[in-house]
């Protein structure tokens, strides 16, 4: 059965204006549409009658990507766990909701308009980790360099990241710890990661915090948020990678 829904969703002109919660009412949402689509039949009705339509990011729609970024009745993502806004279908709500839309909120995301928020602060601390200095030369064979299962499922589970930001999103502090440690970790416990494995660790905390993010607490609530369920072991194995960089660094 179709329903009509009330929408609250935050409209921001730029990152300068105030902004502000504005009203709208969708009518006849089929419960098989995702939480995009419902968006998308929205801004086409906003379209007809000639207003701004409500700008989001969004990509893949498949739950790869981690584009589609927006914080839904107070939780990011929506309602459901281990998944992304657009594998949020509107069955997860019944007829006459009030459903509230909001975009990340951190002073490292900055709104650039609505839904949509800057975070090329991401980007940037995985650039500050740089490249790993293995000489692959061309195609290698998968089984070159025996890696054991424990490892490697440690590996795969921070590889998981999409980097939506999800973690931020969901944070007291808005920090981005879970995103940084997932990173260091998919290539510090690798054998092809352990030329720059010091030296990386040290760059990406440092980028982090020199982007705005804020302290982690411990509280958890970034795993259970992440759409892709990255544990917070991570953090510690971060933690412990920074101290052993720091020391490593006084001996020399």
């Amino acid at each position: 059965m179709n329903m009509n829904l009330k929408l609250n969703i935050w409209r921001q002109k730029n990152a300068n204006d105030k902004g502000k919660f504005v009203t709208y009412e969708v009518s006849d949402v089929s419960p098989d549409m995702s939480f995009l689509e419902m968006i998308d039949v929205l801004n086409e009705d906003l379209t007809r009658k000639g207003e701004d339509p409500v700008h989001f990011d969004h990509d893949c729609r498949e739950g790869i990507c981690g584009a589609c970024s927006m914080v839904i009745n107070g939780r990011a993502h929506g309602p459901k766990r281990g998944i992304t806004t657009c594998q949020l279908h509107m069955r997860s709500f019944k007829e006459g909701d009030s459903i509230t839309i909001e975009p990340w909120r951190a002073d490292a995301f900055p709104v650039v308009k609505d839904l949509v928020v800057d975070r090329s602060a991401f980007d940037r601390i995985i650039q500050a980790g740089g490249y790993v200095s293995v000489g692959t030369g061309g195609t290698p064979d998968a089984n070159a360099i025996p890696i054991p299962k424990k490892t490697a499922d440690i590996a795969m589970d921070a590889a998981q990241c999409i980097g939506c930001g999800a973690c931020v999103a969901t944070c007291k502090n808005a920090s981005a710890m879970l995103f940084t440690s997932a990173k260091i970790s998919q290539l510090a416990v690798l054998p092809q990661g352990q030329t720059e494995r010091y030296n990386r660790v040290e760059k990406m905390i440092m980028q982090m915090e020199e982007e705005g993010f804020g302290g982690c607490t411990n509280t958890g609530a970034c795993e259970v948020e992440c759409p892709k369920e990255i544990s917070i072991e991570h953090i510690a194995r971060a933690h412990r990678e920074f101290i052993a960089a720091k020391a490593c660094s006084h001996n020399v």
